[in-house]
């Protein structure tokens, strides 16, 4: 701020010493209607203001006692009324001097008398001019007409669809268009769709060398649809596309068509449709396209007019009737490509879907980097630890891992972020904020302590489970303490072995409450969930059942395909239940079996992890290693950590303090 004043301060000292310098242009300033409406207004005020000013009405009988006292100067006469003025002036009631004066007569009542007043006072009177018939017209019409004029402006115009319409308006589209003067977006600025980005490649040489493809007669997709999970980059990855091929977006939501009046949705899209054509080569980008694209006919909803289904018609017929040389491509954006409307999926309308999925273990390295660039990373830093620790994380996941770092960072005054403020931002993502400050009853922690130390000796024990990363008996979330996996790779399979290793690591947490506590807690609910729901799914769906064998149960089967769903409808029989109620019961039987004599004959190992976790609240990887092997830890507690911290808040105060007394 101060330099900039500097570069102002002598231009304005020199412009005070007349030395002649440029002087800045005035402003111009557009008069739209609304503008001389004002200015109407104004003057009409005025008009009525002068012709309506105070007046000293006098009645008749007045009048005439003040002519034959002789108190009247002159008077005018008109057609029907008499101004006149008074010779020293009139003090009225109010004490306030009155001069002139109106009196209203009618003239064939008083006339002949009238002048026979005026001949007795011998006063000076005259005759008022007659008015011209274009003043009385213009009087008479004038409020006429600016109640037309308000008419206009503010109803008229809007019922016409103007700007700053109302009515009419709502036919309008609502889209926002990013132009090539925005900041724009390009494929530096996305990562982990490297195949997407691949598949559209060829629209952007399209939109930049349409010529290139008529030569051979080749027609370019004249739509694309991305379906994906939440957050993957669906719509930056359109917008991505707009600014490589640095031609318009128009952006537009799939709510955004439909209104409470029938028939906009309709309008709106010809509207969109039709400014895109003007500004072709563009592109058109329908987010969440599902709110107006489902399946026609599907449900039970139903009437004589279906608002959506008349949007979806629009956007078919008008996909359909593009010329091969429009270069309007559209981009729809959803994340339930399994309930849009197979016209609209067809080829010619949207030829290509591209799947944008969860980023891979290198994808997800490549997204940290480049939300990474944005903050300041200490050199102990690791992303690809971040990345490994984060399997299923969408790309906002990742951007949000970024931020809470950056944020808990400056919270702690540090001078860049480092990795211990990255996996506290990851924790805290997944399974919300740390509650550090909460009370636990001594019991209920011992306990917490001995699950989570189930968890852990089955995670590290078991070849087939995904290696440790940390476990914690810090509540964080609904949950009183968690243990942390970090796996080697991504899987895009699970195999029968993995998923019972998963299943006992399930179940360690409630054994060995069962075995050290004397007792079982409600601690364990979300692991019986989750093991319920692997047992059902190997059963159901991956066919990983002796009894039932390789066939699908799932009632997800062919859901894309049917038009009615009752709700709870399955497709086996009461027998075929039964047979998989008991086969999630052995699998789910054969899994805590196992579980249970592994811990069992590692009991020691569990106790010194359990001490460990009640001193140190949160042990990593490594020293879970060292204590399994025989080691004992070496590193400060949660309690010595604060005291340390608390005295190095205490000692810096004076230190800050000091200056300020010298000063």
């Amino acid at each position: 701020m101060s330099v900039s004043k500097d570069k102002r301060g002598p231009q304005q000292h020199q412009g005070q010493k007349g030395k002649p310098g440029k002087k800045p242009p005035l402003p111009k300033y557009k008069h739209g209607p609304f503008s001389y409406l004002l200015i109407g207004l104004v003057l009409l005020a005025m008009w009525t203001l002068l012709h309506q000013l105070p007046k000293d009405d006098i009645d008749w009988g007045d009048f005439v006692g003040y002519l034959r006292n002789g108190q009247i100067e002159s008077v005018v006469i008109g057609e029907t009324d008499i101004r006149g003025k008074f010779k020293d002036g009139l003090e009225s009631d109010d004490k306030k001097k009155i001069v002139s004066f109106t009196v209203d007569y009618k003239q064939e009542v008083v006339g002949r008398r009238l002048g026979e007043l005026l001949e007795e006072s011998g006063i000076e009177w005259k005759f008022a001019k007659p008015r011209a018939w274009i003043y009385n017209l213009i009087s008479m019409f004038l409020p006429i007409v600016f109640l037309i004029a308000i008419f206009y402006f503010m109803f008229a115009r809007n019922l016409r669809g103007g700007a700053g319409g109302m009515l009419m308006s709502f036919g309008r589209s609502r889209h926002r268009l990013q132009g090539k003067d925005r900041a724009k977006f390009t494929f530096e600025d996305v990562a982990g769709v490297e195949e997407a980005k691949d598949e559209v490649a060829e629209i952007i040489e399209f939109l930049k060398n349409p010529k290139k493809f008529q030569r051979l007669g080749g027609r370019i997709p004249r739509g694309v649809l991305l379906v994906g999970p939440p957050g993957c980059g669906k719509t930056l990855l359109a917008k991505a596309i707009a600014g490589q091929a640095d031609v318009p977006f128009f952006s537009i939501s799939g709510s955004d068509f439909v209104e409470m009046f029938v028939g906009v949705g309709a309008s709106r899209v010809r509207d969109l449709f039709k400014q895109a054509k003007e500004n072709s080569p563009c592109i058109i980008f329908l987010d969440e396209v599902d709110a107006i694209g489902r399946k026609r006919g599907a449900g039970f909803a139903g009437g004589g007019h279906d608002e959506r289904e008349q949007t979806l018609n629009a956007i078919l017929v008008e996909m359909d009737g593009f010329d091969t040389n429009d270069q309007v491509i559209v981009i729809a954006a959803t994340n339930r490509g399994d309930i849009l409307d197979h016209a609209l999926t067809r080829p010619g309308r949207f030829d290509r879907q591209i799947f944008v999925p969860l980023p891979d273990l290198k994808g997800r390295v490549e997204i940290l980097k480049v939300h990474a660039k944005k903050v300041k990373l200490g050199p102990n830093a690791n992303l690809e630890r971040i990345a490994r620790g984060t399997p299923m994380f969408s790309g906002a996941d990742l951007a949000a891992i970024i931020n809470e770092a950056a944020l808990a960072a400056t919270m702690a005054n540090k001078d860049y972020i480092e990795t211990a403020d990255l996996e506290e931002a990851r924790d805290k993502v997944r399974w919300g904020r740390a509650k550090k400050s909460r009370v636990i009853d001594k019991n209920e922690r011992e306990i917490t302590a001995y699950h989570e130390a189930g968890h852990t000796l089955v995670q590290s024990l078991l070849k087939e489970a995904d290696p440790l990363h940390k476990v914690s008996i810090i509540p964080r979330g609904p949950m009183g303490g968690a243990t942390f996996a970090l796996p080697e790779k991504d899987r895009t399979m699970f195999t029968k072995k993995y998923c019972m290793a998963l299943l006992q690591v399930c179940f360690g947490g409630r054994i060995a409450e069962e075995l050290f506590c004397d007792d079982i807690s409600s601690g364990a609910q979300s692991d019986i969930q989750q093991a319920t729901q692997i047992a059902k799914q190997m059963i159901l769906t991956w066919g990983m059942s002796r009894e039932l064998g390789p066939i699908s149960y799932s009632p997800d089967s062919g859901i894309q395909d049917r038009m009615y769903i009752m709700p709870g409808e399955k497709e086996y029989s009461e027998k075929t239940a039964e047979a998989i109620d008991a086969e999630v019961k052995r699998i789910t039987k054969e899994a805590y079996d196992k579980a249970k004599e592994l811990i069992e004959a590692n009991k020691d190992e569990l106790e010194k992890v359990t001490k460990a976790l009640l001193k140190y609240e949160t042990l990593d990887a490594d020293d879970v290693e060292l204590i399994l092997q025989g080691g004992e830890l070496d590193k400060p507690t949660i309690t010595e950590l604060l005291a340390t911290e608390q005295a190095k808040t205490e000692s810096a105060k004076p230190e800050e303090a000091e200056p300020e007394s010298e000063s």
